[in-house]
């Protein structure tokens, strides 16, 4: 009953089709339900977009600000394990009364020199044991009445961190250092007398400042981060707050639980996600204007209201000229007849609805094939877009690689090889320069060797020399680029699977090469050699893969990284024998730097 008056209704509003011709009563009737169907389809559209857009705006900054917790956690859990190295493996080693430790503090700052102004030990009474580096301080200081002293031996177990502060101990030359100081309680050994002293190290501030200015927060947002009471550590106008030119009204109006709040500061609303940060209890907040995010969806609305007027002129359009088609025939249909009723004898009738159909049948089929294979070509182009898009699996220097070589630099230090330690770090800070390349994806063939020996230089000294290594390249390589990061992963098979049987006469070698089309780049071992059903299984995508002991980056992703950027004529190629050693050969083009430019621009570069 309802559905019958609702029909009645709609029939009253509908004008009358007496009189009116079939063109025109298809042409209404297809308008308004075209255009009744479009306005609820856009609207819903615009709701859902919306809504999308809101959850995205929380999503990213949740995201966010969980990043900026994760560095900032990693960067005061790195200092807090810096505090326990020095203590455990210099002070407690130590014997003050004897030595002072100078050298392995100055070694440790200078390993982390970008994050630290100065490391520092205090007796019990505040006088300055040692430091690193040496500065002299100053006279009219009493370090044992400051702050970070006194928290230090009144909560032994704990590691305290300050607020912001212009260093006053020691004379920098005149330099004034924004500080964060990191203090412990800690024992020193005099003769085996053991007494209480002080570890202070003193962070950079810019370091923790640059973490929070590097997170990008959409709608012109910001970060900041106070202490458990409310004093601001960081904050973008900070020197303003401090010189009260500013005021921190965001501070006193933001809850102290984590989570997405909504504020008012100067009674401007914002968005607020407040992140404690470990150890610390520290905030890490976020602060966005509401208006900003708004923009965004105001921005959907106006293009989805813009879209809904474009398609419902369109469709009127069309929808006059469809009316026009399927009437015609039936027009002429309709004359055909009124003439045979006027009493005329010859009267053709042409089949054109027929014909029409049979017509619009084959065009029918004809249109869906060729949009099918238009679908599959831009299913095909998106799947080699998303492909080359993706991370090329870029060969990132192992964690346990690291850890492994900072420890045999402690080991060498210890052993008093400073020689070689100071090998293996200046190899390790020159194979990190190139593996970051400035974000670049094609470098010169000549730093891909060079990245290739420092990292046999590190393996070198780990194995104590129980291989050689020769790297070379013809003379007409020199001014040819590669792709990057192809060389170390396969020098790190030979290692740990070539060479890992052999206790000496051990050697690798890597030599560049060309012809008139192609760069050539041979990477050869002495070690045990494979089978050739092994090599055969190495490239054959039909068969598990299996990560390799190293960087995690197997040959097989190196030769697929290859064939996405050049094509699949390029790639590498395994020639071995068992006990004969083995030879992995690198194909690429021949890229000279103007070539390598070109691609990085058309997106070679990830």
């Amino acid at each position: 009953m309802l559905f019958k008056k609702i029909l009645r209704r709609v029939r009253q509003l509908l004008p009358p089709y007496h009189g009116l011709g079939i063109r025109i009563m298809i042409s209404i009737s297809f308008t308004a339900v075209t255009v009744t169907g479009m306005f609820l389809l856009c609207g819903m559209l615009i709701l859902r977009f919306s809504n999308a857009t809101r959850i995205l705006q929380r999503d990213t900054s949740l995201r966010m600000i969980e990043q900026v917790n994760q560095q900032m956690d990693s960067y005061l859990r790195n200092i807090m394990q810096l505090s326990d190295t020095i203590y455990y493996r210099v002070l407690k080693e130590s014997d003050f009364s004897e030595e002072i430790p100078y050298e392995a503090l100055e070694l440790l700052y200078e390993e982390n020199r970008s994050k630290l102004v100065s490391i520092s030990v205090f007796e019990e009474n505040g006088s300055l044991v040692t430091a690193a580096p040496i500065y002299s301080l100053k006279e009219d200081v009493s370090p044992g009445q400051q702050e970070w002293f006194v928290q230090a031996m009144e909560q032994i177990e704990n590691h305290h961190f300050s607020t912001p502060y212009v260093q006053n101990l020691f004379s920098y030359g005149g330099e004034h250092r924004w500080v964060i100081s990191m203090s412990r309680y800690v024992e020193l050994n005099y003769h085996g007398e053991t007494k209480r002293g002080v570890l202070l190290i003193d962070m950079s501030f810019s370091e923790l400042g640059q973490i929070c200015r590097n997170a990008d927060l959409p709608g012109g947002g910001y970060f900041y981060i106070t202490d458990r009471q409310g004093e601001i550590i960081y904050h973008p106008d900070q020197q303003l707050i401090y010189a009260g030119i500013s005021q921190n009204n965001q501070v006193k109006n933001i809850p102290d639980t984590d989570g997405i709040h909504q504020v008012k500061v100067d009674g401007i609303p914002y968005q607020a996600v407040v992140k404690t940060v470990g150890y610390t209890g520290w905030k890490l907040v976020s602060l966005i204007p509401l208006k900003n995010l708004a923009n965004d969806v105001d921005q959907y609305r106006w293009f989805g209201i813009t879209l809904l007027l474009f398609i419902v002129f369109s469709l009127t359009f069309v929808n006059m000229h469809l009316s026009e088609y399927i009437s015609g025939p039936l027009s002429r249909l309709n004359q055909a007849v009124n003439e045979l009723g006027a009493g005329k004898e010859t009267v053709e009738f042409r089949e054109e609805g027929c014909i029409e159909v049979r017509q619009l049948t084959h065009s029918i089929e004809t249109m869906v094939s060729t949009l099918r294979h238009l679908m599959d070509d831009i299913i095909q182009q998106e799947q080699n877009k998303r492909r080359l898009e993706m991370d090329v699996l870029q060969a990132q220097i192992n964690p346990h690689f690291l850890y492994n070589t900072l420890d045999s630099v402690i080991w060498l230090t210890e052993s008093e090889r400073y020689e070689d330690a100071t090998r293996m770090v200046s190899a390790l800070g020159k194979l990190f320069r190139i593996s970051l390349s400035r974000g670049k994806v094609i470098i010169p063939l000549k730093d891909e060797l060079e990245h290739a020996r420092h990292y046999l230089t590190i393996q070198q000294i780990r194995y104590k020399d129980r291989y050689e290594h020769q790297i070379s390249a013809e003379p007409d390589t020199e001014n040819l680029y590669t792709l990057k990061l192809i060389i170390q992963p396969i020098l790190e098979n030979a290692i740990y699977h070539g060479l890992a049987v052999m206790d000496e006469d051990g050697l690798i070698t890597v030599h560049a090469w060309r012809d008139d089309k192609n760069l050539y780049i041979d990477i050869q071992d002495n070690g045990a050699g494979m089978t050739q059903e092994t090599v055969d299984q190495l490239l054959d995508e039909s068969k598990p893969f299996r990560k390799s002991k190293g960087s995690g980056i197997g040959v097989r992703n190196i030769h697929q990284r290859i064939q996405l950027a050049f094509g699949t004529e390029y790639g590498l190629e395994f020639f071995s024998e068992p006990d004969e050693g083995t030879l992995v050969r690198a194909r690429l083009p021949i890229l000279d730097e103007q070539a390598a430019s070109a691609y990085q621009k058309e997106g070679g570069q990830s």
